[in-house]
């Protein structure tokens, strides 16, 4: 009896180390209040969230890492000015995740994502060295076959997917075809789930966080894995731009 015991309160222990280590894989990040306003962060945090699990919390003050334009910490890209942005991290136990956050900033990936953040239609960032500034294509790996079924049942409730459902979706919501035409289509489809009205019905595994209790979804979430998203972010690079005779405009 008493090594029963003892194996179920080692298996208790073992059990709360794990759910304190998933609950640790986060950390918060201050930044300058540029990169907050112009919605730079809003655009890179969750491409690095979906790709490594590791979420970020943006505060004003303190917190576990700093992004900004002074003298601290290492070099991460450049406004177009030639300013230099900078990943400072603080000792602790999140060191681990604000490092990998500064070599995902720095990798290919990375890169080409701060190259497409878009700011009143231009690219106010890019890479340290400005020479390597160029337009690259985004590589998406995914099923676009899965993705054109995810697209339909989970999407098409809202919007027009194809001529498939060309009858479908609501008057007031653009259709997918639609929305290629704008000149910053990548970042309106690769971070859906952070423009309204989405936040408050979309969950992405391992990246949003769960609703709140006191304001649960209106109407029956849209839930996805990563790699489902992965899957309709393929299926989304297929579709062909609309013939609308003219620039879309959303109010």
């Amino acid at each position: 009896m008493k090594v029963v015991r003892i194996a179920a309160a080692l298996i208790l222990s073992l059990a709360f180390a794990s759910k304190a280590i998933a609950q640790t894989k986060s950390f918060q990040l201050s930044a300058d209040a540029e990169l907050v306003e112009n919605g730079a962060l809003k655009y890179l945090l969750p491409r690095f969230s979906l790709k490594t699990g590791v979420k970020v919390e943006i505060v004003d003050v303190g917190g576990d890492a700093r992004l900004a334009a002074d003298n601290e910490g290492r070099g991460v890209f450049q406004s177009a000015a030639g300013v230099i942005f900078r990943l400072s991290a603080a000792e602790g136990e999140a060191k681990v995740f604000v490092d990998r956050f500064r070599d995902w900033l720095t990798s290919d990936i990375g890169q080409r994502a701060i190259q497409k953040i878009t700011v009143d239609g231009a690219n106010p960032y890019g890479p340290l060295d400005a020479k390597a500034i160029v337009e690259v294509e985004i590589e998406i790996e995914g099923d676009a076959v899965l993705g054109e079924e995810i697209a339909h049942r989970r999407c098409g409730r809202c919007h027009v997917i194809s001529k498939k459902n060309r009858f479908g979706g609501i008057g007031s919501t653009p259709s997918f075809g639609a929305m290629k035409t704008l000149p910053e289509w990548e970042a309106r489809f690769q971070t859906f789930w952070t423009a309204n009205p989405h936040p408050a019905f979309t969950q992405i595994e391992d990246v949003t966080e769960p609703f709140d209790p006191q304001r649960p979804s209106p109407i029956a979430p849209l839930e996805l894995t990563q790699d489902e998203l992965e899957a309709l972010l393929a299926y989304v690079m297929t579709i062909k731009p609309k013939d609308l005779g003219g620039d879309l405009i959303l109010q």
